[in-house]
């Protein structure tokens, strides 16, 4: 009898039979579903996504591949994903219909025939039936495909083993529809993805560890648990010792935090965790985490943010509490060209430079992840199986949100019905932490978040114990220039030692710095920018608190990254006009720990050199602060006589969804709808099959349940626009760079990709454009990755293309 390969191992050409990979990619995508009860629908692509690998034609295309390279055969030239679907939909698409069937072999066949691309279109805005297309192939044009099903049913399932499996995973969609009220659509798109991510994650595991001559290894995730929360408790413990421990700020920091431990002994669910500005936030949220995951048994915590300096914060206190650099994974960006590797990413013969960065294990399998709201976000909605493949790792987790108020308006309501999903399907337990809570359950597609779930009792009365500044509004009739600015700055300092300024633009901190640079004043002056990688900018804020240590005399100018997640405490705020969180987290980098007696000042100032006609969030932002500022000087009493009050915040949020209505659901521009309509209309509503109707006529629209446009939304899809991370040459991303061209093995590769977070900044298209022109920019790894010349990176600005451009700064 002829034995079927799925693989020949790179090193030794040793081969994996097609009959033990389905086995294995069944096994762990079952376990990826089972803790949220969708274990035969996982299993059941698991097991079909590579029948078609039992052809002849497979066969003697995999053995000229591996064993003869000179015959030049092409690759994925033979179609082996179309005949898992097939098969499904052959199988549940009868003459009589059953909607739970017709909808099972869609949302599995789907992830099936996408296994080496991304998920197809049932229904495409050109119009077409993608979907359709590739799982009615005719047998002509899948030779071998009865006979492969024959093998399959003789190696691997029975066809009574198979309609039994089947059946069972029909009943788990029954479940699941009945589960998870609301649009039934919307939940089968975000179900399909999390079907793909099984699907994906177990079959490149599989191949990984078939590669690397490994097994699957397994954590006892509870004793890990135990072990750091025992040494947060001793961190907390020596906190409350010596005559600080007393001071009405650290018993209050220790009360939330015993709040946020009597509170994770809750179901899991979404919760609100309101912490003031420099009220402990990360240990107490951290301190919940631990708690609830030991007692409802979760398998991560993860932590998001909008601004990879609050990761590298983040990491930092973490870290010094568990001392186990192993079990936590920092996630700041993808470095690999995702959309090279998306387009076609086959898996058949001598692994590819580009296959083996895909099979690196980037998917997210930590016990304590520290990520960016941009892979958040692009794990759910972005094009590319690299972003996907972390998905269902975020299920059964504990989700802690840091800064959620900084969710970009294009995805609020994908956003919400991402949560919306992982707490009600995933059994996740989401934590939003913020001072400045954004009203999220107040729009049109809102977040299922129910009443009184604010861990923190008495909130007015421990923000009022918190404030600690004093809000000087010189906006309000009054412009500033930069010139204007500098001299105010120096006055400030004739009785401060140090102030912070927070601008909109990055063109206009530089210029800020450099003003002030040439008055050859006895100052400290540091910039501050996304243009920085993380140990970029980590490395300046070490030398701003040694000078704030030392009462050094000092100016720090930044773009918006330092409002959240770094703990350092100025003595003078000046912060431009901007949304009024994000003039509250300003504030919060002011007399952070009241070290300085008395309130400080925070001035908002009004600068008219800022371009923000392409920043449409901060120029509306700033636009509705400047209401509410002329509405407090009027009526002081409606917001508590305070500008950052809990009903000043409420108001302003309200009122910045509510402008921004129209652009929630990922608004796509030229009456072609919006993102959230691809995906989430009904067949009824959707505009793709309007159009196909319209060309092609009533009687040939096909039988599908399902009309969404999942490949077009994902290349639609962006959290910030036209960006591409870059590996940089400063400090240690020179020896990454130098050991790309060495790297050989898959885990190489993922340690070193890992390494070469900190040393990436993400650059917009018209930047990569000028780098190129300049002979700056040097692909690596067959361009998969990219790096500067030194000469494009300095010591003062990080990227530096001489200041020209005006970016969007709302880098995360």
């Amino acid at each position: 009898m002829c034995e079927y390969f799925a693989h020949y191992r790179e090193a030794d050409h040793k081969p994996q039979s097609v009959k033990e990979h389905l086995i294995a990619v069944k096994n762990l995508a079952e376990s990826f579903g089972e803790p949220v009860g969708v274990k035969h629908i996982t299993g059941l692509a698991g097991v079909l996504h590579d029948i078609g690998k039992y052809t002849d034609r497979f066969q003697d295309y995999l053995y000229q591949a591996v064993f003869k390279p000179e015959s030049n055969v092409r690759r994925g030239d033979v179609d082996h994903s179309s005949a898992g679907g097939k098969l499904l939909y052959d199988l549940l698409h009868k003459e009589k219909p059953d909607k739970f069937r017709y909808i099972l072999s869609e949302v599995v066949g789907n992830a099936i025939i996408s296994h080496h691309s991304y998920l197809h279109d049932f229904f495409s805005p050109k119009p077409d039936i993608p979907f359709y297309v590739r799982v009615t192939k005719s047998e002509e044009k899948l030779p071998g495909y009865s006979n492969a099903i024959d093998i399959f049913y003789r190696e691997v399932f029975s066809k009574e083993m198979l309609a039994s499996y089947i059946d069972q995973a029909v009943e788990e969609l029954i479940l699941f529809l009945k589960n998870n009220p609301g649009n039934p659509y919307e939940k089968l798109t975000l179900l399909i993805r999390f079907v793909f991510s099984s699907l994906i994650d177990a079959d490149r595991t599989d191949t990984r560890l078939f590669e690397e001559h490994q097994t699957p290894q397994t954590e006892n995730i509870s004793c890990l648990f135990r072990n750091y929360y025992d040494r947060l408790m001793n961190r907390l413990a020596s906190f409350n010792s010596g005559s600080k421990s007393l001071s009405k700020i650290n018993q209050l920091r220790k009360e939330m935090s015993l709040q946020c431990e009597r509170y994770a002994r809750n179901p899991s669910g979404i919760y609100t965790l309101s912490i003031p500005t420099g009220g402990g936030k990360t240990l107490a949220s951290f301190r919940y985490a631990l708690v609830h995951a030991l007692k409802f048994k979760k398998k991560q915590i993860i932590y998001v943010v909008p601004f990879t300096t609050i990761i590298e914060q983040n990491a930092k206190v973490i870290r010094s509490i568990v001392k186990d650099d192993i079990h936590i994974l920092e996630h700041h960006s993808n470095v690999v060209d995702n959309q090279e590797c998306a387009e076609k990413d086959e898996d058949e013969g001598v692994l590819t430079v580009k296959e083996r960065l895909r099979l690196a294990k980037d998917n997210w399998d930590c016990p304590i992840i520290l990520t960016t709201m941009v892979q958040f976000l692009n794990t759910f909605y972005k094009y590319g199986s690299r972003n996907i493949r972390r998905l269902h790792h975020l299920s059964n987790s504990i989700i802690v949100f840091d800064e959620v108020q900084k969710v970009p308006i294009q995805c609020v309501s994908l956003f919400n019905e991402a949560l919306n999903f992982l707490a009600r399907f995933g059994k996740a337990s989401i934590l939003l932490c913020t001072a400045t809570q954004p009203a999220l359950n107040y729009v049109r597609h809102s977040l299922a978040i129910k009443k009184d779930t604010e861990i923190i009792h008495h909130l007015d009365c421990t923000a009022a114990a918190f404030k600690r500044v004093e809000i000087v509004d010189r906006s309000y009739r009054e412009l500033f220039n930069t010139e204007k600015l500098s001299n105010f700055i120096f006055e400030q300092l004739k009785t401060v030692n140090n102030v912070l300024v927070v601008l909109n633009t990055k063109s206009v901190v530089r210029q800020l710095y450099q003003a002030i640079k040439v008055c050859d004043v006895p100052i400290n002056i540091f910039h501050l920018s996304t243009s920085m990688c993380a140990k970029h900018r980590e490395a300046i804020l070490e030398k701003v608190k040694h000078c704030l240590k030392t009462e050094q005399k000092m100016v720090c100018i930044s773009t918006q990254l330092i409002e959240a997640g770094v703990d350092v405490s100025f003595e003078c705020v000046i912060r431009s006009l901007a949304g009024l969180d994000s003039i509250a987290q300003a504030a919060g980098r002011c007399n952070r720990n009241g070290e300085y007696s008395g309130y400080r000042k925070v001035f908002i100032i009004d600068h008219e050199e800022e371009k923000l006609q392409n920043l449409i969030e901060i120029d509306r932002g700033k636009s509705i602060t400047k209401k509410i500022l002329k509405d407090f000087h009027d009526h002081p009493s409606q917001y508590n006589n305070d500008l950052l009050s809990k009903p000043a915040m409420d108001w302003y949020f309200k009122n910045y969804y509510s402008e921004l209505e129209g652009k929630l659901d990922f608004d796509l521009g030229q009456s072609q709808g919006t993102l959230v309509s691809l995906l989430n209309a009904s067949r009824k509503n959707s505009d793709c099959v309007k159009s196909f109707k319209r060309k092609y006529g009533k009687e040939n629209i096909p039988p599908l349940f399902l009309p969404s446009s999942l490949r077009t939304a994902a290349k639609e899809f962006y959290v910030i626009r036209d960006t591409t991370s870059i590996l940089v040459p400063y400090g240690y991303g020179k020896e990454i760079i130098a050991d790309l061209g060495s790297s050989q093995t898959i885990d190489d590769l993922g340690q070193l990709l890992k390494k070469a977070q900190q040393y990436s900044v993400n650059i917009y298209e018209q930047e990569k454009k000028r780098l190129e022109q300049e002979n700056l920019l040097i692909p690596y790894l067959d361009g998969l990755i990219l790096t500067i010349n030194e000469a494009a990176y300095s010591d003062e600005f990080g990227l530096d293309l001489g200041g020209k451009g005006e970016l969007n700064d709302y880098v995360f």
